[in-house]
């Protein structure tokens, strides 16, 4: 499975590593990906998701109900 935010669809992003000679060669930044358990209240069950440390904070503020309607408007979350 590819390491993408399955709520907000971040992924990685490429970059270059710089020496103090200036040399630059091409690096990945992988996204902060955490699996966790989120418990859905409305729908009585818990579901499992694969998703960024800003992401968990944004569930932390408005919820995971709001933030999983969010992400099937935006077309992240398929499940």
């Amino acid at each position: 499975m590819s390491r993408v935010c399955e709520l907000t669809g971040k992924k990685a992003m490429v970059g270059n590593n710089v020496s103090h000679a200036m040399n630059k060669t091409k690096r990945k930044f992988d996204a902060n990906l955490v699996k966790k358990r989120f418990y859905i209240p409305e729908e009585d069950k818990w579901v499992t998701l694969k998703v960024s440390t800003s992401a968990i904070k944004t569930i932390n503020k408005k919820g995971i109900s709001a933030v999983i309607k969010e992400a099937r408007e935006k077309g992240f979350l398929t499940k």
